[in-house]
C-alpha cells in the first residue's frame, strides 16, 4: 500500500464520518489531486475543503458519479464512510433522490435477491469497472491510520486480559469467517457479547450491561478475505470512550485490518483512560 505513484486525481466517494476526511488528506500527502463525490445528506460537511473537486451526489445517482469521474478523468477511485440506514429508508428518500436508470439495471440484474454489503459492493465495483473507474482499497492511502502489531498504549493488558486475548483471537477469527460481525467481547476466557447488526457500539453496550462493570476485552478485525475496497472494521475515539464507560479495559485489533480514526486522538484517548490496545498479527 506504501510506495504507490498516484495518478493525477484519485476520486472519492464519500459517506458519513471522518474516514473520507482522512482518505482526502492521505491521497494529498502522497502527491494526489483529490476528486470527491460526497453522497448527499451524508458526507461531513467540512470534506470539501479537503478536496480538489467535490460535488454532491445523491446516493443512487449511479450514472452521475460515473459522468462526473470522467469529467474529472479519474481512473482509480476509494469509497468510505458510512451510509445512514435511517436516511437511507427514510420515507421520502426516495423522492429525494430517485434512482437513475443505471441503479435501477444494477438493483435488477444483480441485487434483488441479495442485498448484502458485500453483494453491493461488488455490483457497485464492476459497474464503476466497465466504465473505466477501478474501486481500489479503502486502506491505500491511510497507512498511518491502520493497526500496528503489539502494545499501541502506553496501558499494557494485565495478565488476566492477555489470557483473554489468547483465547478469544481464535474464536474472533471463526466469526470473521462466517460473516456474523467483526467483533466480540470476552471476559473470564467466556464470549460474552458477538457484533451483530447493531453494531460495535450496541455490542459495546450489551456487553458491559452483562459484565457490570467488571473488566472484559473488545477484539475487533476484518476477515482475512474481507474485501478492502470498502467497509473495512473501524474504532474511533468515542468507542474507546464508550468501551471504557461500559467497564471494557483491552482491545485487541487485527494487524492491518482495523481502522484507528484519527489513530493519534484514539490513542490519546486510551492513554487518558487507561485502556490497552494492542494489534493482532
Amino acid at each position: 500500500m506504501s510506495g504507490r505513484k498516484p495518478l493525477d486525481s484519485i476520486g472519492l466517494i464519500a459517506g458519513q464520518g471522518r474516514l473520507p476526511l482522512l482518505v482526502a488528506d492521505g491521497i494529498r500527502a502522497a502527491g494526489g489531486r483529490v476528486a470527491a463525490i460526497g453522497l448527499a445528506g451524508q458526507f461531513d460537511a467540512a470534506l470539501p475543503g479537503h478536496c480538489d473537486s467535490f460535488r454532491e451526489v445523491g446516493l443512487t445517482s449511479l450514472g452521475r458519479w460515473i459522468s462526473t469521474f470522467h469529467k474529472w478523468q479519474v481512473r482509480e477511485a476509494i469509497m468510505v464512510g458510512r451510509v445512514s440506514q435511517k436516511r437511507k429508508f427514510a420515507r421520502l428518500q426516495f423522492l429525494r433522490h430517485p434512482p437513475d436508470w443505471r441503479a435501477i439495471l444494477l438493483w435488477y440484474r444483480y441485487l434483488r435477491h441479495d442485498r448484502r454489503t458485500p453483494a453491493v459492493l461488488t455490483a457497485l465495483a464492476e459497474e464503476l469497472g466497465r466504465n473505466g473507474v477501478t474501486l481500489i482499497d479503502s486502506r491505500t492511502y491511510i497507512s498511518d491510520h491502520l493497526a500496528s502489531r503489539g502494545l499501541m498504549t502506553r496501558t499494557s493488558p494485565t495478565a488476566e486480559l492477555q489470557r483473554d486475548i489468547d483465547f478469544g483471537w481464535p474464536l474472533l477469527e471463526q466469526v470473521l469467517a462466517l460473516g456474523v460481525g467483526q467483533a466480540i467481547a470476552v471476559r473470564g476466557r467466556d464470549v460474552i457479547a458477538v457484533e451483530a447488526a447493531e453494531g460495535t457500539n450496541g455490542m459495546i453496550d450489551r456487553a458491559g450491561a452483562i459484565c457490570g462493570r467488571r473488566p472484559w476485552l473488545l477484539l475487533k478485525a476484518s476477515a482475512r478475505d474481507h474485501d478492502m475496497r470498502a467497509d473495512v472494521a473501524t474504532i474511533g475515539v468515542e468507542t474507546i470512550e464508550r468501551f471504557h464507560a461500559a467497564g471494557g479495559r483491552a482491545v485487541a485489533l487485527g494487524v492491518g485490518r482495523v481502522i484507528l480514526i484519527d489513530k493519534p486522538q484514539v490513542i490519546d484517548a486510551a492513554n487518558r483512560l487507561g485502556v490497552a490496545i494492542v494489534g493482532i498479527e
